[in-house]
């Protein structure tokens, strides 16, 4: 045995004795029982938007949030774009000019020498444009940033948007397209924004066989060219890098970029009178329903925003200590999962959703649970057991939207785009803090509302409206009261329904 396996063998050795020491004396701080565990208090204060935010010469907006732990910095753009944008008759314009500006080649370099050239830096690069906004961002490692950012910036500016990219990116849409009625939970989203929404409102307007072939290499580069400029960027950066070095950077790769003014159309609100009742899409190939029960909810600018949550949380949004996946999933066995959602719009008013999926024939008696725990929690004050752990998950997870400097540049950024007053993060905690049962109990009479619920029900209809033989008590036909509404399978292509749904 040489010196060094003896000293290495010796190190060993003396932890293990270390080891089997040590237990004696932390015994002796271990309580009886997990009960009796004590934790100090959590003690954390968000960081300031404003201490990470600066200004281009241009008027451009970029946070910057550096963390120096590992050599790589991430480069986010938010684009002031969107398919609320596009033509009506080119739905889907939106989606391809955000993908292409990636897929397609940038600068001096075909499609194949980009993708090449990202690799050889180990850059990580995308794009692409979502309903209300766009988006494009760059990973790499800090030696290689310069060449990174070149990149990123060609991609930008300077998409090339190579023919055969995008040939084959339009039949790859149509391929998914053929696939639309297959999946019940593709046919479930479709059909709830329809219900809710609308049909005219462009977050329901879907693309076809005849928009997708419409759309030609020259409609990408308009779109591009109408949207994509320094005017309509906020930048997120965050990583290993030096703000005033960094700022230099992009102000190079900018100096030459004419300014115009950001996009100034307001998303549009939907204009649709939603009607409450009971809509089943027939699907007989599967044997199980998917269910969604709810109705429009609010703006998340609303004074009651904090209570919503809590009380959502109890009924359906807490996971296992949640009423609903209490009910279904535990008590009765119905559901492998079953969860709420109280949605609070940027745009227009967001949604609230009771979600689950069960086996056909008992369908009925899981979406019977619902609506009684709808009920239940308008109708008697939540437990103040109930209360605390709801309270104290969301203020013991505030520290997580800063987890991370990407995850905190990023969310300074949106809240740029969307104009949100950064005070919210200053206040957050002390607004959940203050909500009673007394609260909770109000905003659910206010804004939960039963004589208003939209349901939705996917599967095979003759055996879910058959009910479970076992417990013949519920029906789905009872919970209609007014009868069931059948929406039928469009063809995938056209989007055009047999009958009007």
């Amino acid at each position: 045995m040489t010196g060094a396996q003896r000293l290495a063998m010796s190190c060993w050795m003396g932890l293990i004795f270390v080891g089997l020491a040590a237990p004696a004396t932390v015994a002796q701080s271990i309580p009886a029982h997990p009960r009796d565990l004590v934790f100090e208090d959590l003690t954390f204060e968000p960081p300031e938007r404003a201490a990470h935010r600066h200004e281009l010469s241009n008027g451009g907006v970029v946070y910057i949030v550096p963390d120096r732990f590992l050599p790589l910095v991430t480069v986010s753009v938010l684009v002031r774009t969107g398919a609320y944008l596009e033509p009506a008759d080119k739905a889907g314009l939106a989606a391809l000019t955000g993908s292409q500006m990636r897929a397609g080649g940038a600068g001096e370099l075909a499609p194949a020498a980009f993708d090449e050239e990202a690799a050889f830096l180990a850059a990580e690069l995308s794009s692409n444009i979502g309903d209300t906004s766009g988006s494009a961002s760059v990973n790499s490692l800090t030696k290689d940033l310069d060449a990174s950012l070149d990149l990123l910036f060609d991609m930008l500016r300077r998409p090339r948007f190579d023919q055969d990219r995008l040939d084959l990116a339009k039949s790859q849409v149509l391929q998914q397209m053929e696939r639309r009625n297959d999946s019940t939970q593709s046919i479930e989203v479709r059909e709830w924004r329809r219900l809710l929404r609308g049909v005219d409102h462009f977050s329901t307007i879907p693309s076809t066989r005849a928009s997708i072939e419409s759309i030609t290499r020259d409609d990408l580069v308009a779109f591009h060219r109408e949207f994509y400029h320094p005017g309509n960027f906020i930048f997120a950066v965050s990583g290993d890098v030096e703000p005033g070095d960094f700022l230099s950077r992009l102000e190079a790769r900018m100096a030459d970029w004419p300014v115009r003014a950001a996009v100034a159309t307001p998303v549009p609100k939907p204009d649709h009178d939603l009607q409450p009742g009971l809509y089943a899409v027939d699907k007989d190939d599967v044997n199980q329903g998917r269910v969604v029960i709810g109705h429009l909810a609010t703006m998340r600018d609303n004074p009651d925003r904090y209570a919503l949550m809590v009380m959502n949380d109890i009924l359906g949004g807490g996971g296992f200590s949640a009423r609903l996946l209490t009910r279904i999933r535990s008590d009765e066995g119905l559901a492998y999962s079953a969860y709420s959602s109280f949605g609070f719009g940027t745009y227009y008013p967001g949604a609230f959703r009771v979600s689950f999926q069960s086996r056909s024939e008992t369908v009925a008696r899981a979406a019977a649970i619902v609506l009684e725990e709808i009920e239940r929690i308008r109708s008697e004050p939540v437990t103040e057991a109930e209360l605390g752990t709801s309270k104290a998950s969301f203020i013991e997870t505030f520290s997580r939207n800063f987890s991370s400097s990407a995850s905190t540049a990023r969310l300074f950024a949106n809240d740029e785009y969307t104009g949100r007053d950064a005070s919210y993060l200053v206040t957050y905690r002390d607004r959940i803090r203050s909500v009673s049962s007394d609260d909770v109990l109000r905003v659910a009479r206010e804004y939960l509302h039963p004589d208003r619920l939209v349901v939705l029900v996917v599967g095979d209809r003759t055996t879910i409206e058959a009910g479970d033989p076992d417990n013949p008590d519920v029906t789905l036909e009872e919970l209609a009261g007014g009868g069931i509404t059948g929406i039928p399978l469009p063809d995938p292509f056209t989007m055009q329904y047999p009958t009007a749904p």
